[in-house]
């Protein structure tokens, strides 16, 4: 069978005594939600400049990278054609890899804004179904 016990008597609380510590459980669990919310994004936000500043350092030594590869470029095709049309070939392939790079720079930044925080916004939910006596 089952080890169902009789509810312990000096635990039971009467209904307006349950009622009435109900808006004080309402506003911890609302700050409480405010504070996970903040964590999350506090959490969120650290981890994004950490890895925009190493982008940064990244970016400073790449483009260094590129402009020397850029003139090893130019200088190369220079063998075979006019040195001017050269820089302007090698300038039409960088018109297009910029272009790409550009439109899936702004794809993918669109994913990410604006930041959400998503286990909060599910918890709010579930709390308010809670509340409504739906559950989840």
């Amino acid at each position: 069978m089952s080890d169902l016990k009789a509810p312990d008597q000096s635990t039971k609380r009467s209904l307006g005594s349950l009622l009435g510590s109900l808006p004080d459980l309402i506003s911890r669990l609302i700050r409480g939600e405010i504070a996970l919310a903040k964590k999350e994004l506090a959490t969120k936000l650290k981890e994004a400049g950490v890895g925009a500043g190493l982008l940064v350092g990244a970016a400073l030594f790449g483009f260094f990278l590129l402009a020397v590869l850029i003139t090893a470029g130019v200088l190369g095709l220079a063998t075979v054609v006019a040195p001017w049309l050269a820089a302007l070939i090698v300038a039409g392939v960088l018109l297009v890899v910029t272009a790409v790079l550009a439109l899936l720079g702004v794809k993918a930044l669109k994913k990410g804004v604006p930041p959400v925080p998503e286990k909060t916004v599910e918890n709010v939910k579930a709390d308010v179904a809670a509340l409504k006596g739906t559950g989840s």
